[in-house]
């Protein structure tokens, strides 16, 4: 992509107000339509984020609203919520060229309260001073269009469904 291909990002896009429902749990339940799910087992769900800076760039969160990235888990549970992440990760490096796979916990009880990993394939060719947590926190996020989206998630969720991990 080209940088006609980017837009600005305004960070206070994800945050919410106290009080607010909570994304995640409006993405399971379905009344936030907005975004491209594309993974869902019974722990775990993934779709493709709304500002992504990388092409691919997908975040995984439990079902239920947890807001600890350890502490709020059953040791089981943590383990399943990580097979899920290995399953996008696995399926993004089919689909996307992949030099390094990103996985990593964001978020903050001021905006993203319920726990999630990022999971974002960093392209091969990226010089290295903007690989990395430079190529996490660009000011410019991808614009991709509804379209497109739909298409890269349909492919993911083949990939995901072919590898049967």
């Amino acid at each position: 992509m080209n940088t006609a291909d980017y837009v600005l990002f305004d960070p206070e896009v994800v945050r919410r107000p106290p009080g607010s429902p909570c994304f995640s749990c409006e993405i399971v339940s379905r009344t936030d339509s907005r975004h491209h799910v594309w993974y869902e087992d019974d722990v775990a769900i993934a779709f493709l984020n709304l500002y992504p800076r990388l092409l691919g760039y997908t975040l995984v969160a439990p079902k239920r609203h947890l807001e600890d990235v350890t502490g709020d888990f059953a040791i089981s549970e943590y383990l399943a919520l990580q097979r899920a992440v290995y399953r996008v990760g696995e399926a993004l490096r089919s689909v996307l060229p992949t030099e390094r796979l990103y996985i990593l916990s964001l978020g903050s009880r001021q905006a993203n309260a319920h726990v999630h990993w990022h999971v974002a394939p960093l392209p091969p060719g990226v010089p290295f001073e903007e690989q990395q947590f430079a190529a996490l926190d660009r000011p410019v996020v991808l614009a991709p269009n509804d379209a497109e989206q739909e298409h890269l998630a349909k492919q993911l969720g083949e990939a995901v469904t072919a590898r049967r991990m």
